[in-house]
């Protein structure tokens, strides 16, 4: 078969198949789309609302703990607010209501053996949630202050949160049995950057703050007509998935 037979072959084809579902279609179908395959609800994407009422966050002082803890990881400078002004708050607070917080692509069963897991994975296994890792993690950070500095956590000095802070990265600081401080430490530190640099419809990165910090121009459909212009400034302009309250 040659070229020329292959490709009316093709058509043929193409030809017997549309005549075989204009058969079996309606008319209200080909001119639009199966109605089974309409968005519902659950298909769209809801942006999180800033400054609205926590659903796991609800305790004042648990989250004024993680505001304090945040805005020591990523303070306000000349380069960008700090991770509580561009939202990653109400971003940590989202995560933890949904599959994130309650660990739904994590193991979370026994045995537990920190010991093979430090070995084998190079990081601790938990039986337990983010969810209830911060649950249990920011009331021990809370009575690790009031037991050491007679203070909430939230009041004191910047300089004594970074003591602390850096206390718990380098596993120096013991919040108790409960709570693997320098576990918890990266978990906070992972989340305020993941609310600083992910897209706005999830919380965090008000205003792209975050992505203008960087120089990111956002997520944007198309990048292939620049693919080739390295170390150029594009001059584009930072866009979100969709529009951010």
């Amino acid at each position: 078969m040659n070229r020329r037979e292959a490709l009316w072959s093709l058509g043929a084809l193409a030809a017997g198949t549309t005549t075989v579902l204009a058969g079996k279609s309606s008319a209200a179908e080909l001119s639009g789309f199966p109605a089974q395959t309409a968005q519902s609800a659950d298909h769209l994407t809801t942006p999180v609302r800033r400054g609205g009422a926590m659903q796991v966050l609800t305790n004042e002082t648990d989250r004024k703990t993680v505001t304090a803890v945040f805005d020591r990881l990523i303070p306000a400078d000349d380069n960008g607010p700090s991770a509580s002004d561009a939202g990653c708050v109400d971003f940590l607070d989202a995560q933890l209501a949904g599959d994130y917080g309650s660990g739904k692509a994590l193991y979370l069963q026994g045995p537990l053996r920190p010991e093979n897991e430090e070995m084998l994975m190079g990081s601790p296994q938990f039986l337990t949630s983010p969810r209830e890792r911060y649950e249990t993690g920011l009331k021990a950070l809370e009575a690790y202050a009031q037991a050491n500095d007679n203070a909430a956590f939230h009041a004191l000095s910047p300089d004594r949160i970074d003591e602390i802070l850096s206390g718990l990265e380098a596993g120096e600081i013991d919040l108790g049995d409960d709570v693997n401080g320098q576990a918890f430490f990266e978990l906070m530190l992972q989340n305020a950057r993941e609310g600083y640099l992910a897209d706005p419809i999830y919380g965090g990165n008000k205003d792209m703050a975050g992505w203008k910090m960087i120089g990111f121009p956002g997520a944007r459909y198309d990048y292939r007509p620049y693919i080739d212009r390295h170390n150029e400034d594009l001059g584009l302009t930072t866009v979100s998935l969709i529009p951010s309250n």
